[in-house]
């Protein structure tokens, strides 16, 4: 079958690709590599599919369903691999090979159509805080994970950059900034974070009614990774006339579920909400960065 990656990966990786990289143009045969090595029958490619990779639905030579994943290097596949080997199966999807062959996964196949996403609000952020807490394990001892100064130091390099360029954002990215400097002083623990962590990464499956996947693993203290949670369904927060309000409540109320510090977890929300904003800007997504934006604004 022909695996032309779906449009959404394409654009995606087209605002991030450095020049030269020629990835996608060779994805179709290292897909038809990746199958037959393994000896896998093909069922389709998932669509609309992820950001970051081509997920491509398999069965097994024992008829066994399961997920072929190829990402480019940036992705940092090894990375994901290593974490996914790390937790076992506990809250995240079943590594089902202990190594990557050129940026493949082999995985468990979960219920890419139902997210917890599409739960009603108040489950979907129980049953997602509930996931991310199985996966806050202590790091391997001579893991090669990146830590939370370490992504977040690169990001802060190019939100200042951003703020020379575009004097709109200098005051968010200034406060930003300082919540990261105040942040990274006195961090209060040291977890296995999932690092991109969000309702629509949280599948259903049959061994365990929700799983994480697509993990950008980083090694730091928890409220870093229940940031992004924090603004889930950040359009809806947005058009309601009380959206702030909702938002300070999300706050306090996913702080003292998981027992994180509720200003650490306020900052590190606005920190990774402009970091993102500034991005979306940046790439020629101006709805998305308006949205992110807003939202910080309210932190």
């Amino acid at each position: 079958m022909a695996f032309e990656p779906p449009q959404r990966l394409v654009r995606a990786l087209g605002e991030t690709a450095p020049e030269g990289d020629d990835w996608l143009e060779k994805l179709p045969e290292a897909a038809h590599q990746s199958v037959a090595l393994r000896e896998l029958t093909v069922e389709r490619v998932q669509m609309p599919g992820g950001r970051s990779s081509l997920v491509v639905l398999v069965r097994r030579a024992d008829g066994t369903p399961a997920v072929v994943k190829l990402a480019p290097p940036r992705s940092r596949p090894e990375s994901e691999r290593a974490a996914l080997a790390h937790w076992g199966g506990v809250g995240a999807v079943q590594l089902l090979e202990p190594f990557v062959t050129e940026g493949v996964l082999l995985l468990e196949r979960l219920r890419p159509d139902l997210s917890v996403r599409s739960l009603p609000e108040a489950k979907a952020l129980l049953e997602a805080a509930g996931t991310l807490r199985r996966l806050w394990v202590e790091p391997p001892a001579d893991h090669h994970f990146e830590t939370v100064a370490e992504r977040t130091g690169r990001q802060a390099e190019a939100m200042r950059a951003a703020a020379s360029a575009d004097p709109e954002v200098t005051t968010l990215v200034d406060a930003a900034l300082a919540a990261r400097e105040e942040l990274l002083a006195a961090p209060p623990e040291r977890r296995l974070l999932h690092g991109t962590f969000r309702q629509s990464k949280v599948l259903a499956g049959e061994r365990m009614p929700w799983l994480a996947v697509g993990p950008d693993p980083v090694v730091g203290e928890c409220a870093f990774d229940l940031a992004r949670l924090v603004r889930d369904r950040v359009e809806d927060l947005i058009a309601s006339p009380s959206g702030a309000a909702t938002t300070r409540r999300r706050v306090k109320r996913l702080a003292e579920s998981l027992e994180v510090d509720q200003e650490r977890l306020r900052g590190w929300t606005l920190f990774r909400a402009v970091e993102s904003g500034v991005r979306a800007r940046r790439v020629g997504r101006p709805k998305d960065a308006e949205l992110l934006l807003e939202f910080a604004g309210w932190l």
